[in-house]
């Protein structure tokens, strides 16, 4: 009874979508699709983007990480809000001088058509695998809890949701899913918050009472000053700066919906009010995750062979017997709800970069027909290619695995970070032929370095033996690499860069 009306509850969510992209979507154009007809109001991409800017595995991994992390996540999330200020305040009035509707049009315009592709592409690469491995988490958790009980197959619930989110993006792109995402948002925080409320009813306290068990479970730990961790603070609060940096200021996903706001002034309110947003939000994410590793020692729910733990627990404890199926219904809303924005949003914004900067649909002398059904079948053939990963990634079948992935593909920004800060602090023009070299040389030798660092990681992942820890040891002394890896791969892009560029031959910007 409480999965079928779990399923009624998404079948509904779902029919909510498509009207409100039927009616947003009416007489969209390319315009409308790739940057909203630059109309959008900058509150509703505000609070639109904070669902964007998280996702459904944020939404079960940061409360499921407490138990082993306390709160030094949060560490990372005040580097973030550094890295929204940069972007408000230095990229952002770079792309409206400009008047980019891809952002990576500042590397042709800079740099040369090649260092514009080569942007794309390093972008297409990593949000296309980010992407869909976050959604074949968040299919798989809804299979598991949900879906299996009617006995749907995986593979027909992955491929309905993708059509869904398919119907609702292909006719208005930005114009809908600023609209969407506002929705998702909502529900997001709603249920995040309705999630909290009940499980400190269960725990027959308050917040306070909730904070005070919290803390007596040595939950609530902020700070880590061992400067060898990975989560030592300075590198916390640096990594997530330039996290934000090259993940939303260089990312056309983000930065699509924000050059979709009509001024620069109110695209940086939008930016600065959605920063501060996000972390209040994100505290509340961290004490979820305590209060519900409170009541899982008092009272355990099993999951399988042992007790639920992790990204396992949070699902587990909403959509059990302990709780009212309610409960259950805003826990599956609200995921999906944090789920949409990621995936809808890397899917408008892959189409948009591939139209715009490999296709050149912009320079051509198209009438809106041809440019339309050229962006539709990019559009269809993004959708199908998410879908072969998802399938992929079932294949696999190891959510360890799929962490790494998308560990890769977050070190596959960093040959951004380099063009961009290469593009933007100097004047020199690079040699074409080395622009490839350059931007494949920073991926390997962070990835290497990293595997170096911290090889036990790399090991348990892959559940390979590498035996590398007497190299680690003779070389690192015990140092971890954290998320300073994306400052490192920056770097070294951007010395290759260097090494490779004329002065001589600079280009005005």
């Amino acid at each position: 009874m409480i999965t079928g009306s779990i399923l009624i509850a998404i079948v509904g969510y779902f029919v909510l979508l498509l009207g409100v992209a039927f009616y947003t979507s009416r007489n969209a154009d390319s315009e409308s699709f790739f940057i909203g007809n630059r109309n959008s109001n900058w509150l509703l991409v505000a609070f639109g983007m904070i669902g964007t800017s998280l996702s459904g595995v944020t939404f079960v991994s940061v409360p499921g990480d407490v138990g082993k992390s306390g709160f030094t996540y949060f560490q990372l999330v005040l580097g973030y809000w550094l890295g929204y200020w940069v972007v408000a305040f230095v990229l952002l009035p770079l792309y409206y001088k400009l008047n980019l509707t891809s952002i990576y049009s500042f590397l042709g315009k800079r740099l040369g058509e090649k260092a514009q592709r080569i942007g794309a592409s390093f972008f297409i690469l990593s949000r296309t695998v980010g992407a869909t491995a976050r959604l074949y988490l968040v299919v798989s958790i809804l299979d598991v809890f949900v879906f299996s009980a009617f006995h749907i197959p995986f593979w027909l619930s992955a491929a309905v949701i993708l059509l869904l989110i398919l119907l609702y993006t292909f006719q208005g792109g930005v114009k809908t899913i600023i609209i969407t995402d506002t929705l998702q948002t909502t529900g997001m925080l709603l249920g995040l918050g309705l999630c909290l409320i009940a499980v400190v009813k269960a725990l027959n306290t308050d917040i306070s009472g909730a904070w005070q068990m919290a803390s007596e479970n040595h939950l609530t730990q902020l700070w880590v000053t061992d400067v060898n961790k990975p989560g030592f603070f300075l590198k916390q609060i640096l990594g997530g700066m330039f996290i934000t940096i090259t993940m939303t200021g260089l990312d056309q996903e983000m930065m699509q919906k924000n050059i979709s706001v009509k001024t620069l002034k109110d695209s940086q309110k939008n930016m600065m009010l959605m920063s501060a947003i996000l972390v209040g939000v994100n505290a509340l994410f961290l004490l979820l995750g305590a209060v519900l590793h409170v009541y899982q020692a008092k009272n355990p729910v099993m999951l399988g062979n042992g007790a639920a733990a992790g990204d396992d627990l949070f699902p587990a404890l909403a959509l059990s017997e302990a709780f009212s199926g309610g409960l259950g219904i805003v826990f599956v809303i609200a995921l999906i709800s944090a789920l949409f924005p990621s995936v809808d949003g890397a899917l408008t914004s892959l189409t948009s970069s591939y139209c715009i900067d490999v296709l050149n649909i912009q320079q051509q002398q198209l009438d809106e027909s041809t440019r339309k059904r050229k962006r539709m079948l990019v559009h269809l053939a993004f959708a199908t290619l998410f879908l072969l990963m998802v399938f992929l990634f079932r294949y696999i079948n190891d959510k360890s695995i799929i962490q790494f992935i998308i560990k890769f593909a977050g070190i596959t920004y960093g040959p951004l970070l380099g063009l961009f800060s290469f593009g933007i602090l100097t004047r020199r023009k690079v040699k074409e032929v080395f622009l490839w070299p350059a931007c494949i040389l920073g991926p390997v030798l962070t990835l290497l370095l990293d595997l170096l660092s911290n090889p036990a990681y790399y090991e348990q992942k892959l559940k390979l033996k590498l035996g590398l820890d007497e190299i680690s040891s003779t070389v690192f002394h015990g140092y971890k690499i954290g998320p300073e890896l994306i400052i490192i791969n920056g770097l070294i892009v951007f010395a290759a860069l260097r090494i490779f560029s004329d002065k001589t031959n600079a280009l005005d910007r």
